[in-house]
């Protein structure tokens, strides 16, 4: 459960919310990897892949090891979370009211709710960042269900960047394992996942959950191996799998550097794997993806350096005939 301070905190940032006005991106921490930041991890996946029981058994297995992780929900519609959330996006925005004053269904009031919570996400920024005993080694979010509504929505672009632009970012993405069994079933998961990696730029691992009820195995074997996918889809001649056979190859450098794990959030199997997997990730955030975040983000700001240049010749032009009539007119 929320400790008291860190309850009250949340509090005192939803009241600030609902009463402030909109906030920038840019008023986020610079991007650091520092070894004393503790590791953000995004957790995405579909519907029914068992993210919500995934971050249950992260948050048991944290607390087991004395060092509980920072746990916040970002799904506003779900009804009960079986984990204590530090942050839950429900304290501060009600799905339903949201459904009804913009007269919006189920998934446009998710998105919209999604919305108005990133408006004031530079507070959460600053209550993850807060120091505190024990301090977290872990930051876990979970995301909703509807997969589209937070990888390819603008809240959702303003909730990475902001994690990742202060803290090493992991984005884990859950993958129902017998679902997955079927050959093309397989492949559109792993083009969600392509699509996932090209859209955040932060590394990415692949978390094949429910092995308690079907091994992972076939989905690395196919993964490294093109011959094995190819002999599964075999029997079938259609289109489609004549497709997936080709996107295989296609895919094969985007296997290369991917981390994988196969867990059980029913049982805690593969538990130590996964966090030595997003120890990986950390290193792979701070080698690689960081330097590109620094890069892009002194571009960006070289970008706004010369838009006010710009601005402020161009109010010079503007008031400099003004002054010429002025002095023409006078005696």
């Amino acid at each position: 459960m929320s400790d008291p301070e860190v309850q009250s905190d949340e509090r005192r940032a939803s009241e600030s919310a609902a009463s402030a006005g909109p906030s920038s991106l840019t008023q986020a921490s610079a991007p650091v990897g520092s070894a004393e930041k503790p590791t953000v991890v995004l957790v995405i996946g579909m519907a029914g892949s068992g993210k919500t029981t995934l971050l249950q058994r992260i948050s048991a297995h944290l607390s087991s090891g004395g060092k509980p992780g920072y746990i916040l929900n970002l799904d506003p519609a779900v009804s009960e979370v079986p984990y204590g959330a530090n942050i839950d996006i429900r304290d501060t925005v009600n799905y339903k009211n949201v459904m009804k004053q913009y007269n919006l269904g189920p998934n446009g009031g998710i998105l919209t709710s999604l919305n108005l919570f990133a408006t004031r996400f530079d507070q959460v920024i600053k209550l993850c960042e807060k120091k505190r005993e024990p301090q977290p080694a872990f930051i876990v979010a979970d995301t909703p269900g509807q997969i589209e509504i937070f990888t390819w929505s603008a809240s959702g672009a303003i909730i990475t960047e902001a994690f990742a632009s202060s803290f090493p970012t992991v984005v884990a993405f859950v993958i129902d394992t017998p679902r997955s069994a079927a050959p093309q079933t397989f492949m559109t998961n792993m083009l969600q996942a392509c699509s996932i990696l090209y859209k955040t730029k932060l590394p990415l691992l692949l978390v094949f959950n429910k092995v308690d009820v079907a091994r992972h195995e076939f989905a690395t074997e196919w993964m490294h191996d093109y011959e094995a996918f190819s002999a599964a889809l075999q029997k079938d001649t259609t289109y489609a799998a004549t497709l997936s056979r080709s996107l295989s190859l296609v895919l094969e450098e985007f296997y290369e550097n991917l981390q994988s794990v196969g867990v059980s959030a029913a049982t805690g199997e593969g538990m130590d794997e996964f966090f030595d997997k997003l120890s990986a990730c950390r290193k792979d955030y701070e080698l690689n993806y960081l330097p590109e975040l620094q890069r892009r983000q002194q571009e960006m700001h070289e970008t706004e350096v010369r838009r006010q240049a710009a601005e402020l010749e161009k109010l010079k032009l503007d008031t400099q005939p003004k002054q010429l009539q002025g002095t023409a007119l006078q005696p």
